[in-house]
């Protein structure tokens, strides 16, 4: 899938990080970027390279959680031949890749000490060492890195250098979760699905059901945009009638009557025991309400109504299989979905 590019978005909160990240590029400082996964941090990133004096030179990007703490140093310093086994020539690091440039460190918070006291040299001193050398290489590399964490936690839990902190905390931008984006939910939805409908060949774009737009709105989104990105997505190639609103999305793509079951380990009694028998994992269930209820049949309409829409809507709106999964004839299951108003 090609590479998502554009700011999408009219929140305040969304506007006020992207302002903040142009201001900051035209400094030739180091910056943190800080946010949830999927709320951007790497576009935020290239913003800042782009916007900045550097443009026109290398942008290195080095994902730190990718690396595996052994090659984390060589990765980012280079090394000599010989260095260390399988090291059959020398080879320059990403530091000197990005000299004149940006380098973007990504999950910054997943490397190991060792790398970071190197990292603190390189980014105090301007110059780094390969790894089995002692020659030192001046670079001139602007610093962009990005993590989850909450970097100053960390230092307190003694799992990041204090002065490291120090020295690239110069600007922290932190990106608001989706779920604080008042009014981008809808707008980024729209976006996703009038791109996919363009690759799905439909004619016109037809919109979002009420109900599609209520469980957008009433969803947590824990992995932000890129989370929407998919659910959006997803619902539209799996819809039937292009020429009515998307009505229906599946938040979990892993949601199965069928689905694998889940096997835990029994904890074994002091003795030896025999453990007992795994319990298979329930399906996913809509929760009943749990407030006080004033009429009765109302209450367990909509509790039925919601079970037949979930349940429709995993099952992906075969109504054979979703009788199946909830134990019903095909006949009761084609009278329920009309008598809540779901056959479409």
């Amino acid at each position: 899938m090609e590479r998502e590019t554009q700011f999408i978005g009219q929140s305040a909160a969304f506007q006020d990080a992207v302002e903040r990240a142009s201001l900051a590029a035209s400094l030739d400082r180091p910056v943190l970027v800080i946010g949830e996964r999927g709320t951007g941090k790497e576009l935020i990133a290239e913003r800042l390279h782009r916007l900045s004096t550097r443009w026109d030179r290398p942008y290195v990007i080095l994902n730190c959680a990718a690396m595996p703490e052994t090659l984390i140093e060589s990765e980012l310093f280079g090394h000599e031949a010989g260095a260390f086994t399988g090291a059959t020539r020398t080879r320059a690091g990403r530091f000197e890749e990005a000299d004149g440039g940006t380098l973007f460190l990504d999950e910054l918070a997943t490397m190991s000490m060792g790398a970071q006291e190197r990292l603190l040299r390189a980014v105090e001193y301007g110059e780094v060492t390969r790894v089995g050398s002692s020659r030192p290489i001046r670079v001139d590399v602007r610093i962009v890195a990005a993590t989850n964490e909450h970097l100053p936690a960390l230092v307190e839990e003694n799992r990041f250098r204090a002065d490291l902190l120090d020295r690239l905390s110069f600007e922290v931008i932190t990106l608001p979760p989706l779920r604080a984006r008042e009014g981008d939910i809808e707008v980024l939805a729209t976006y996703f699905g009038q791109r996919m409908a363009t690759v799905l060949d439909w004619e016109e774009w037809p919109g979002f059901g009420p109900r599609a737009l209520a469980a957008m709105e009433g969803h947590d989104w824990p992995g932000n945009v890129r989370e929407l990105r998919n659910v959006i997505e997803r619902a539209i190639y799996r819809w039937p009638d292009r020429d009515k609103p998307v009505d229906a999305l599946s938040f979990d793509p892993f949601a199965s009557p069928w689905q694998p079951v889940v096997r835990k380990a029994a904890a074994k009694a002091d003795g030896g025991g025999a453990s007992p028998a795994p319990a298979e994992a329930a399906p996913a269930s809509t929760a009943m309400p749990t407030g006080p209820i004033s009429d009765l049949r109302a209450a367990v309409d909509a509790y039925e109504r919601q079970i037949l829409s979930d349940t429709m809507a995993r099952c992906r709106f075969n109504q054979k299989v979703a009788a199946e999964a909830l134990g019903l004839s095909y006949d009761q299951i084609r009278h329920a979905l009309k008598k809540h108003g779901l056959n479409q």
